[in-house]
C-alpha cells in the first residue's frame, strides 16, 4: 500500500519542514539545499503551526520562516503552479525579508542573510539543466559581491530517477525523489532508496497524516484547493491560446482585404497592437468596401 500522502501539498510540506516537533527533518533539507560548510546544527521556526486558522483562507501559501544559528532568515515555500510573475514575488519576499531587518539606526553591518527557498512542481528555467539554480548577487566572472540575499529554486520536473530500488546518496537529489515519489512508493520501498535516518522521520510523518482524520481533512482540503488552482491556470492558458488563433487569423483576413481593396497593408507589429475587437472593425470596414466596388 503507498504512502498516500503528497509532501507537495504545502500542509503536509509545512508539517515536514515547519515543525519545531521535527528539527532534524528542517536540518537535513537546509544543509542539502545550501550545502553548509560548516553545516547549519540549530534552527527556529519562526511561523509554526499552532492553529488551523489557515482552513479558509483561500489564498494562503504556507510557508516555512525560519532562522539557523547563523542568524540568516530562511524563507521556505512549496509551489505546485507556475504563476505569472514568480520570480519576481521570490525576489520581491527575499529582498522584503532582508530591508525588515534593520530598524532606526541600526548598522548594514548587522544584516543577515535572507535566503529564499522555493520547491517548484514545475520548470521555469527550460533551457537550464541543473535540477538545483542557486541565484546570488555576483558578477558575470564569478565574484560574490555579498551573500545576504540568496535565492533557491529546486524544479521537481527535472529530477530522474536512477532503476528501481537504487539508494539515492546526493542529499539534493534524495529530496528531489522524495517530493517526486513519497505519495505514489510504499514506505518500505523508499525506507530503502532512502536509507537516512531523517527520511524515515519524514515518512511517518506522512503516515501520520494519514492516520489522523483531523489532519487529514486538513490535507484534503488544501489539496482541492491546489488543484482547483492548477485547473484555474490550465484554464486560463487554453483561453489565451485559442485567443491567441483568433488573433492570428483575425490579422490574416486584414491583410488580405487591404491588399484585395488596394489599400496600404498594416505591419504585423501595427496589427499585434490591436484588440481583436478593433481587427474585427477593420475587417468590417474593409468588407464594405469591397462590396462597394460590386
Amino acid at each position: 500500500m503507498t504512502i498516500g500522502i503528497d509532501p507537495k501539498v504545502d500542509f503536509a510540506c509545512k508539517q515536514l519542514l515547519g515543525s519545531p516537533d521535527h528539527p532534524a527533518i528542517t536540518l537535513h533539507f537546509l544543509n542539502a539545499v545550501l550545502d553548509g560548510n560548516p553545516a547549519i546544527t540549530d534552527v527556529q521556526i519562526l511561523n509554526p503551526i499552532i492553529e488551523k486558522s489557515f482552513e479558509d483562507d483561500k489564498a494562503s501559501i504556507l510557508d516555512v520562516l525560519a532562522t539557523d544559528d547563523r542568524g540568516r532568515f530562511i524563507d521556505i515555500e512549496i509551489q505546485t503552479t507556475l504563476p505569472a510573475g514568480l520570480s519576481e514575488r521570490l525576489t520581491y519576499y527575499a529582498a522584503s525579508q532582508l530591508v525588515e531587518q534593520l530598524q532606526e539606526g541600526d548598522s548594514y553591518r548587522e544584516l543577515r542573510p535572507s535566503i529564499g527557498i522555493c520547491v517548484l512542481d514545475a520548470i521555469l528555467f527550460r533551457e537550464s539543466s541543473p535540477l538545483h539554480l542557486d541565484f546570488q548577487l555576483r558578477t558575470l566572472s564569478g565574484e560574490l559581491l555579498t551573500d545576504c540575499l540568496q535565492i533557491h529554486l529546486l524544479e521537481l520536473p527535472k529530477y530522474e530517477p536512477g532503476a528501481d530500488n537504487v539508494v539515492v546518496v546526493d542529499p539534493v537529489r534524495q529530496w528531489f525523489h522524495f517530493f517526486r515519489f513519497a505519495a505514489t512508493s510504499r514506505a518500505d520501498e523508499l525506507r530503502h532508496q532512502l536509507p537516512d535516518p531523517v527520511f524515515a522521520e519524514a515518512i511517518g510523518v506522512l503516515e501520520m497524516i494519514a492516520r489522523n482524520p483531523e489532519d487529514k481533512r486538513f490535507y484534503e482540503s488544501r489539496l482541492k484547493m491546489q488543484r482547483d488552482e492548477q485547473a484555474r491556470l490550465e484554464a486560463a492558458e487554453e483561453r489565451g491560446e485559442a485567443r491567441g488563433e483568433a488573433r492570428g487569423e483575425a490579422i490574416g483576413r486584414v491583410r488580405v482585404l487591404q491588399s484585395l481593396a488596394g489599400v496600404a497593408e498594416s505591419t504585423i507589429e501595427d496589427l499585434r497592437r490591436r484588440s481583436l475587437e478593433e481587427l474585427a472593425a477593420m475587417e468590417a470596414q474593409l468588407t464594405r468596401q469591397l462590396r462597394e466596388r460590386i
